[in-house]
C-alpha cells in the first residue's frame, strides 16, 4: 500500500474511532452505561488499529493492550506505552458489556454504572488523543 493509501486508512479509522467516542457520550447521557461503555472500547481499539495503517502496518485483533504492546514503531510503541492500562481496562468491556450471558445472572444494564461509562469515556478519550498526535487530517 503506498503511503497515501496508508494515511487515507488510518484517517478513515480515526474518523469511525471519533464517532464511536461520540456514540459513547451520548449513550451514557441516555443512562445505556453498558453500550456506552462498549463504544468507548470500540473507539480505543479503532483508534489504535488506525495508528498501525498509518505507520504502514496491518494490525490484528481486538485487544488493545496487545496492539500497543505490539506496535511496530519504535516511536509510536514508546509514546503509548504508558497507555497499556488504559488498553488492558478498556478490553474488559469488549465482550461483557454486549451479550446477556457475559456475566452470571445479570443482564450488562444491570451491572455497569455511569461511573463505569465516565472511566472508559476518560481513557478512551486519551487513547485518541495521543494517537491523534501522530494522525493530522490533510
Amino acid at each position: 500500500m503506498s503511503v497515501d493509501k496508508e494515511h487515507y486508512e488510518a484517517s478513515r479509522w480515526i474518523e469511525t474511532a471519533r464517532e464511536d467516542l461520540d456514540a459513547a457520550r451520548s449513550l451514557m447521557e441516555a443512562g445505556k452505561h453498558s453500550h456506552s461503555c462498549f463504544f468507548s472500547q470500540q473507539a480505543g481499539e479503532k483508534a489504535v488499529k488506525a495508528l498501525w495503517y498509518f505507520i504502514g502496518e496491518d494490525p490484528w485483533g481486538h485487544s488493545i493492550q496487545k496492539l500497543i504492546a505490539e506496535l511496530p514503531d519504535p516511536v509510536a510503541h514508546e509514546r503509548l506505552r504508558p497507555l497499556l492500562e488504559a488498553g488492558a481496562l478498556l478490553d474488559r468491556y469488549y465482550i461483557p458489556t454486549r451479550y446477556p450471558n457475559g456475566l452470571p445472572d445479570l443482564t450488562p444494564g444491570q451491572v455497569y454504572f455511569r461511573k463505569d461509562a465516565e472511566t472508559c469515556l476518560e481513557v478512551s478519550g486519551k487513547l485518541l488523543a495521543v494517537v491523534g498526535e501522530f494522525i493530522r487530517p490533510g
